[in-house]
């Protein structure tokens, strides 16, 4: 387990190539890492009045001491804020403040805000630079890396966006610190799905010492971070825009999108919670349809479920109208002409992707959640 003062992983994308720094105590070091990005020392962050509260004076005090001018723009926290509403009010203070295509702003925050501020970016004056400095475990190994930025509709989640990479991913592992438990485990249910999409070890890792790092453990944090980011650059690297492998990141987000829009977004079912139980489901289907062994869909159910995280819906609230969920899941983003796609899995690591799921299967599996 590597553990230097902090760790740089490189994403590969040619002149749009970027780091993805993980260490320690980095948030106070923002000005010497982000300054050679800024094409003058002018800048804007975009953060959510949370993440303001625990982390922004730091940011502040280490721009303030180098000399960089920051505009501050604070939205409220949660779902509500990926929204057209919030773009419009985010866009025209960035050009309040004269932000210019070639400067940088800052995304602090979870992954509401690096979605919003990465789409804010990618459309002011037709594209500007984007610093992801993500606060919560689920944006460090997933939504700050690989570009995908955005806003919810009506219709469900991140249906509106762009594909616009960072020019910088700064990960500070001490600012989990701050973060409540059920959001750390949230994020936790990202970390857990390299593993199982192509990692079987990372896995096997992760019921060893998953505990450790729900606990605090700074080590087993920065390593699980790591090779969560590893993984997730490797696959960027290879299909930056979700023609093909990509897609194996959704590994369980069919289900969890659906979920979260059933949901409504009202704080009873989080991203990550919506996500543990999707994976859960994805490995029941799979062993459905005699692709996976039982026992790995057991195990998995059962290492999510001793981390604290929901498995089924029913433990989440009652009154759930699969119906519904089953429609939804037809608006999702990798679906083609009209046909859902869904990330399978023949066992433990070995995810792969398939348009043969029939929608008899996928109520079977919902109804099996209810009955259960």
């Amino acid at each position: 387990m590597e553990m230097s003062s902090h760790t740089v992983i490189s994403l590969g994308l040619g002149d749009r190539g970027y780091d993805i720094l993980v260490g320690g105590g980095l948030l106070a070091d923002a000005a010497a890492i982000v300054g050679p990005h800024l094409a003058r020392p002018q800048t804007a962050v975009i953060t959510d009045e949370t993440v303001a509260n625990l982390h922004l004076a730091t940011l502040r005090g280490a721009f303030r001491e180098a000399g960089i001018a920051c505009t501050e723009i604070i939205v409220p926290p949660g779902e509500g804020s990926k929204s057209f509403a919030q773009l419009e009010r985010v866009l025209d203070q960035l050009l309040d403040a004269r932000i210019e295509r070639g400067d940088c702003i800052i995304a602090l925050g979870g992954g509401v805000v690096g979605d919003l501020a990465g789409f804010a970016a990618s459309i002011l004056r037709r594209g500007t630079g984007v610093v992801q400095v993500p606060t919560t475990l689920l944006a460090q190994v997933d939504s700050a890396v690989g570009g995908k930025t955005g806003i919810n509709a009506r219709q469900g989640k991140n249906l509106i966006g762009t594909f616009h990479q960072p020019r910088l991913v700064v990960v500070d592992v001490n600012v989990l610190e701050t973060l409540p438990k059920r959001e750390f485990l949230a994020g936790y249910a990202e970390v857990v799905k390299y593993g199982l999409i192509a990692d079987a070890a990372f896995f096997a890792w992760l019921e060893a010492n998953g505990p450790a790092a729900a606990a605090g453990d700074a080590d087993a944090r920065q390593h699980a971070i790591v090779e969560s980011c590893r993984a997730k650059a490797r696959v960027v690297e290879a299909d930056e825009r979700e023609t093909g492998q990509r897609a194996l990141l959704n590994l369980g987000h069919t289900f969890a999108h659906a979920f979260e829009a059933e949901a409504g977004y009202d704080g009873s079912l989080l991203h990550g919670e919506a996500v543990a139980v999707g994976l859960v489901m994805a490995f029941q289907l799979s062993a459905r349809l005699g692709l996976c062994p039982g026992a790995d869909a057991a195990r998995v159910q059962r290492h999510l479920s001793a981390m604290g995280l929901p498995t089924t819906l029913r433990s989440v609230k009652t009154g759930w109208d699969m119906d519904r969920i089953a429609g939804r899941m037809t608006q999702d983003k990798k679906s083609r002409q009209g046909v859902v796609q869904f990330v399978l899995v023949r066992g433990i690591g070995k995810a792969f992707l398939s348009s043969d799921v029939t929608q008899a299967d996928v109520m079977a599996v919902l109804r099996q959640d209810l009955a259960a």
